[in-house]
Parts: structure tokens; sequence; C-alpha cells
């Protein structure tokens, strides 16, 4: 407690830290929760598990309780469960000060969501895409006295790709008042979040964890070199191995697109695993479900895409298996820090397959550590082979099954409804990249036409020096005597 209380904090925040199991900080907690406290902004780069969400948590709960209004805080972070989890840890530390919070994630009711917004709670964690929605439709909220703003998974809400929240935060960034507190966390500091280092703003300081591994120490991380078509086979392996090893384990398995999610979850369960699965493309009412029977052990093994791979702390979580080596390294990191969390100890195992050896040598450069072989025994390779051929039987007859729900044609909904929730027509977008398309292939044809006629003119010039060398060389042969 005394730990604590060095830092700044107030005794009941001190004590109901202590409820939640936080008897002494963490690095990141200890380096960032005084400046927070002073009126600085924060940038804070951590590993995954170390504690960043307590080390914006608690300064901010002391500020509210010295000045409670509402809204006094707004966190944006990328996913819907972590803002689930954040608003958890707001909840139970300010329970003292009858904190109320407000969760605005995509799937849910935007009706009730606004009228929660409307009643000022002191904390809104939101998702950025659908916090954009209610400020671009709602005119029954203001963000214009917020103390805190806070960036969790910073630089994935800040990167260019895939999702690009771009447009949503400069929407946010317009609704908040320019006095205010920063604070940035995340577990890997990309060049976007460098970049902001140099950004003049409200006597910025920066922590990074001084450790040159990026990963923490009590997670044993391994490889297995396995064939691609027998890899499905080594996961089913794997999970029976741990699970007659270590009936309370739970496991994570992380693969690399909703479909194969799926499949994954099938195949698990018609060999009799308790499975659940989780990704971007089940309705929010089934990830909730999901999550919540996970972590409660109701299921043991939770099959996910990448939407699980930030934030989420689950104590009971002894392994991760990587389906597929990610193909960056930060989502590596990002994925085997879901074990291995506040002091305890994990195994991670990236099966890698003759086509991931470049990948696995990049995520090596970027954690400054070498992945271990995970050992197989003859026995274990039997066993791998006496079953390879009901797993891709089992396997297909999945995505057999699988296809017959239409499962790409409700991913199509989907990407409809998402398009229609950010003002677009998707069929105007349909239209354009027909169009677009056309363009590119006329241009396409343009280029091979001109490269062809290119061509042909060398060929021509090419001709007429050989042909003036050869009139050259017969000029210069004597005439034959007669």
């Amino acid at each position: 407690m005394a730990a604590f209380r060095a830092l700044g904090l107030a005794p009941w925040l001190v004590a109901q830290a202590e409820q939640m199991g936080l008897t002494r900080p963490t690095p990141v907690q200890e380096a960032c929760i005084p400046p927070t406290l002073r009126g600085h902004d924060c940038m804070g780069c951590a590993k995954t598990g170390s504690g960043k969400t307590a080390a914006f948590v608690l300064p901010i709960l002391q500020k509210l309780s010295e000045d409670p209004y509402g809204i006094f805080c707004l966190v944006l972070t990328p996913t819907r469960e972590l803002a689930y989890q954040i608003a958890e840890q707001f909840r139970v530390l300010g329970k003292p000060l009858g904190l109320k919070d407000c969760i605005i994630v995509g799937g849910m009711d935007m009706v009730a969501q606004a009228l929660e917004l409307s009643r000022k709670p002191h904390v809104v964690v939101a998702t950025p895409g659908r916090l954009a929605d209610h400020l671009r439709s709602s005119g029954t909220f203001s963000l214009q006295k917020i103390k805190f703003l806070v960036l969790d998974e910073a630089d994935r809400l800040l990167e260019q790709g895939c999702t690009d929240f771009t447009q949503d935060l400069e929407v946010i960034l317009a609704a908040v008042p320019g006095a205010r507190q920063t604070l940035l966390f995340s577990a890997t500091l990309t060049d976007t979040l460098n970049e902001l280092k140099q950004i003049a703003m409200n006597k910025p300081f920066f922590w990074e964890s001084p450790s040159e591994v990026r990963t923490v120490e009590e997670l044993d991380q391994r490889y297995l070199l396995v064939p691609e078509k027998v890899k499905d086979a080594y996961l089913v392996h794997l999970v029976q191995t741990f699970q007659d090893e270590h009936e309370d384990w739970s496991v994570i398995i992380f693969t690399n697109t909703c479909k194969n999610c799926q499949v994954l979850n099938m195949m698990l369960r018609k060999f009799n695993f308790p499975s659940v699965a989780l990704h971007s493309m089940m309705k929010q009412k089934q990830r909730f479900a999901a999550l919540a029977k996970f972590k409660s052990s109701v299921y043991k093994i939770l099959i996910a895409t990448d939407v699980a791979a930030r934030g989420l702390d689950i104590p009971t979580v002894q392994v991760v298996i990587n389906h597929n080596t990610p193909g960056l390294p930060k989502i590596y990191i990002h994925r085997v820090g879901r074990t291995a969390r506040a002091g305890r100890h994990g195994i991670a195992i990236t099966l890698v397959t003759q086509y991931d050896i470049h990948l696995v040598h990049a995520i090596e450069e970027q954690i400054k550590m070498k992945l271990q072989e995970f050992s197989v025994e003859d026995r274990s390779e039997r066993s791998v082979l006496n079953i390879l051929t009901q797993v891709n039987v089992v396997r297909r007859e999945c995505e057999i099954r699988l296809e017959a729900t239409d499962f790409d044609e409700k991913k199509e909904i989907n990407k409809r409804k998402q398009m229609i929730l950010e003002g677009k027509d998707p069929d105007l977008e349909e239209q354009r990249k027909a169009e677009l398309a056309k363009i590119r292939k006329k241009n396409g044809e343009f280029r091979s036409r001109v490269q062809q006629t290119l061509r042909e003119k060398k060929q021509q010039q090419l001709r007429r020096k050989l042909n003036k060398k050869m009139r050259r060389r017969q000029k210069r042969q004597p005439v034959a005597a007669e």
C-alpha cells in the first residue's frame, strides 16, 4: 500500500486497488501515474500484461474525486471487447465514488446509447466508429468539458490500414476541448507514435519499458515447424495433449480469418473439445456470450481472430497457439500477450509452415530474442499421422456445412451494413469499384499496347541495323574473279 501511496494516490483509491489485488505498482504505473496527477500529457509504451489500464484509470479516478462532473473522461479503444474490460476496471476501482460509466460500441442499440450519453456519465469508453456516428447524428451530449482523453492501444487507433479510424478520430478530436490531458498507451511503439512524441502537447511525458525484449520474461515462446497439409492435425494433437496434462488450463487459438475461425471451432467440437469462437462476423451478443463462457471456464478453448488479440485480460489462459504465423510482428506480440500476464507464467506456440520462415525471422528481430523449437517426440508424430486423414475429412465436412449457411454471403451483407452506418451508398460504392476496375483494365490494355509498340519499334531498329551491317560486309568482300 505504501508504494501506491508514494505515487500520490489517495488512501481510498489505494484501498480499492488492494481489493483488486493491486498491492505493488508495476513499472508503467510507477512511471506514469505521478506525471498524470501533475497534469502532464502522457505516452506509455509497455509490454502486454504490465498493468497499463490501471496506469491511467487510477489517476483519472483521483482527479474525478476532486471535481466530479460528467462527461469527465473519454477513453477510445479499437475493439468492443476491450471497451467492456476497461469500463469494468473503472467501475470496480471507482465504486466508492458511485461512478457512472457508459460504453459506446458498434452492434448495440444507438437510441439506448444516445439516452445514456444524454445522462452525462462520468466516463465514456468507446470505439471510434460508433462514437463518431453519435457525434454526426445526435446533439444530445457534448464532449466540450472533458478533462481526460485516453487512447488505449494507441498504435492501432492511429495507424492507417484495413480498419482506418482516421476520419472518425478527426470528428471526435473536433468535438473535444484543446485544454485537456491526453494519455496514450500501447504495447507496441510504431512510427506514428514516434511522430507524436515530436508534437508539442500539454507538458508531454513519455515512458517506454527499458527492457530490450518486447515480451515478458515469464512467457515461454516456441515454434513448431510443420508441413502445411498436416497443420490441423498437429493443432488437434496439441490441444489434446494440453487437455490431458492440464485439465484446468485455458487455451486461446488465434487464426487469420473469420471463416477459418468458424471452421476450426466446428472441427474441434466434432472432436469433443469444449471450444467457442470469437470473430467480427458474430453478432455482438454472441461475442459477449462467447467471451463470458470462456472467462468463466465453461469452455476451455477460445478460437479467435485478432479481435481478441489486444488488451483482453483472462488470468486462466495458460496457452496461446498461433494457428497461422502473424504477418506483422506487432500482431504476434499482442497475441502472445494474452497469456503470462501480471507475473504469471504461460506458453505460446506458433505453427510455422515452410512458407512462414521469413515471418518468424521478422518476429524474432522485433522481440529481440530467438523462438525455441517445441520438441515433438516420435510417438507424438505417429499420433499425428494416425489422425491426419480423420482430421482432414472432418475439416472438409465442416467447410461444406459452413458454405451451406451462406457464411460468405453474410459477410457481404455485413459489409453493406457497415457502409450504410458510415453514410455511404453500397450500390454506388460497388458501381465506383466497377468503374475503377474498368479504368484500370483500360489503362492496363493501353500500357500493354504501348509496350508492344515499343518492342516492335526496337525490333525494327535491330533489323535495320542488321541489314546495314550485312550490306557493309557484302561491299567489303572482293568481287570473285571470273
